[in-house]
């Protein structure tokens, strides 16, 4: 079997960044599939489950709910690996081009306040394993360590 893309990245070289993971062309549609590498994989600790479901919640809810990137939103959620999240966004797109979404993203994910959209029983299958100060925390240091001064480095994968 041939190896799959995001096997060919050198995660040693990885830093937190946004990331073209790949591009998938539909007859006249392309889905652009981002990697929101939120820690640095093999070198910093990964997210814990509770604090990564929050993050799912609280992004899937906000990107569906944006007036500019609803209608083009496909995908959100973490990676097997819990060092990030894809972002899986209808068009042709660049990292660049989602900076100021993800900034504003993180923005609300660190302030957020209240009950996390879709945290019941009816609504989740695992309604408990939820933790919002560690989202908040791990959303605002993103926010501050990465996407505040983000720069070439961060948005294009390392050779």
């Amino acid at each position: 079997m041939e190896k799959i893309t995001s096997f060919t990245i050198d995660h040693i070289k990885l830093k937190p960044g946004i990331y073209v993971s790949r591009k998938d062309h539909f007859n006249d549609t392309v889905l652009t599939t981002f990697d929101i590498r939120m820690t640095s994989p093999n070198d910093e600790p990964v997210l814990n489950t509770a604090e990564a479901h929050t993050i799912e919640h609280l992004a899937a809810t906000y990107l569906r709910n944006d007036p500019q990137w609803k209608e083009r939103v496909v995908y959100f959620g973490p990676m097997g690996c819990r060092t990030g999240f894809y972002l899986i966004l209808e068009g042709d797109l660049e990292s660049k081009d989602i900076v100021g979404l993800m900034k504003d993203l993180f923005t609300f994910m660190a302030g957020f306040e209240g009950e996390v959209p879709g945290a019941s029983p009816k609504d989740c299958g695992n309604y408990l394993d939820m933790n919002l100060p560690m989202a908040k925390f791990v959303s605002k240091r993103f926010l501050d360590n990465v996407l505040t001064d983000i720069d070439e480095s961060r948005l294009i994968y390392p050779q």
